[in-house]
């Protein structure tokens, strides 16, 4: 759907987004983009000026601006209390709202000041490997859960400019407590961050000819090892309960595997180690079975694809036309990742097809003179 044929925006401007990181800059370039009015703010000027520039904004000038309906605050978890509860008292018409990976503390901050009715604490769960507003983009939300955390003291209207909000930029609105959502994020986002960083953190210390040895896999898990650190610190620290819970939880099946492994280990000649092996297979089957619950595409359920691998030269161009004879084929491309191939100038690009369509697909690519692998 285009701009043109987009419903009017839900939004009603100004809005002011105070922080012009990532997420502030995509929220003023997504409103933007919907036709709202958007008013900039940030302490650091450069960031400021970057996200102007990039059309996100406009900054207020010193003669003043109109009073903003909706304030955004999108600055560091660590401030954002303090930054919600002072647009509160400096704007007392309008609704504030924040989209801090942390809700509990800062609506406990809000409830104190008087004004809990126009506060409504929200978190879009998007986010990219990058930081700062040149990372920004106008669709950086879209199709991407939006969690809104009202609470018995906010009022509807509050509400639902919130909600309104959060579909202008393409968001899925779903409902959580403050509790349910700190509960929630410590286990699909917190404990995830950290256990890609952890394993991360072993490759300083593995070599450079078993690094050399890396693969999807590796990559897959450690993709988001590359966060700032000084941002996911401000969030763990304001969530640590929840994230202390999951981590002794998974520091129990640790151990359980780790007793497996050593009874493996020290097994003799010929020896045997009752149970061993079904707990290590045990872990995995877990896993599988956890994966499955990762909802799948447009929030579905999990689905098994096909995949099918396809060799393609590393030379410009090369990928797109290997996309322009899928497209030829009729068959839709569910997903695409692409591996280097190591010391060879090709790379392996996988393409995820249902599993229905994946020979007629393999038997075209190959009459068009592209080599399909298993």
């Amino acid at each position: 759907m285009t701009t043109a044929e987009a419903p009017p925006a839900e939004t009603r401007g100004p809005v002011l987004v105070v922080g012009t990181g990532l997420i502030g800059t995509s929220v003023g370039l997504g409103l933007r983009r919907r036709g709202v009015d958007v008013l900039l703010a940030d302490a650091s000027p450069t960031a400021l000026a970057l996200a102007r520039d990039l059309g996100a904004g406009t900054v207020p000038g010193d003669g003043g601006s109109p009073a903003p309906t909706l304030v955004v605050v999108a600055v560091p978890p660590d401030v954002t209390p303090a930054v919600a509860r002072a647009h509160l008292d400096r704007y007392p018409e309008a609704v504030v709202t924040d989209v801090a990976g942390v809700k509990s503390p800062v609506v406990a901050a809000v409830a104190a000041t008087g004004a809990a009715d126009r506060f409504v604490g929200g978190h879009p769960m998007a986010g990219r490997e990058r930081s700062g507003p040149l990372a920004a983009r106008a669709d950086l939300f879209e199709a991407r859960p939006w969690v809104v955390t009202a609470v018995r003291d906010t009022s509807a209207t509050a509400r639902a400019r919130v909600a309104g909000l959060a579909r202008d930029l393409g968001g899925v609105v779903i409902d959580m407590s403050p509790d349910e959502h700190d509960e929630a994020v410590a286990v699909v986002s917190h404990v995830p961050q950290l256990a890609a960083s952890l394993v991360a953190a072993r490759l300083r210390r593995a070599g450079d000819r078993a690094v050399g040895l890396a693969g999807q896999g590796l990559r897959d898990v450690t993709r988001i090892a590359a966060s700032d650190p000084v941002l996911w610190a401000q969030v763990l620290a304001g969530n640590a309960g929840p994230v202390r819970r999951v981590l002794e939880a998974l520091r129990d099946d640790l151990d359980d595997l780790l007793a497996a492994l050593s009874a493996l280990d020290d097994l003799p000649p010929g020896g045997t180690a009752p149970g061993a092996l079904g707990v290590v297979a045990g872990v995995v089957r877990d896993g599988n079975e956890g994966h499955r619950l990762i909802p799948g595409k447009h929030g579905g359920g999990h689905v098994e694809y096909a995949v099918v691998g396809v060799l393609v030269p590393d030379r410009p161009g090369e990928i797109a036309r290997l996309l322009t004879d899928v497209h030829a084929t009729g068959v839709n491309l569910e997903d695409i990742r692409v591996e280097h191939s190591l010391g060879r100038p090709t790379g392996l690009v996988e393409i995820a097809v249902a599993p229905a369509v994946r020979q007629r697909l393999v038997g075209v690519l190959t009459d068009r003179g592209w080599r399909a692998v298993d």
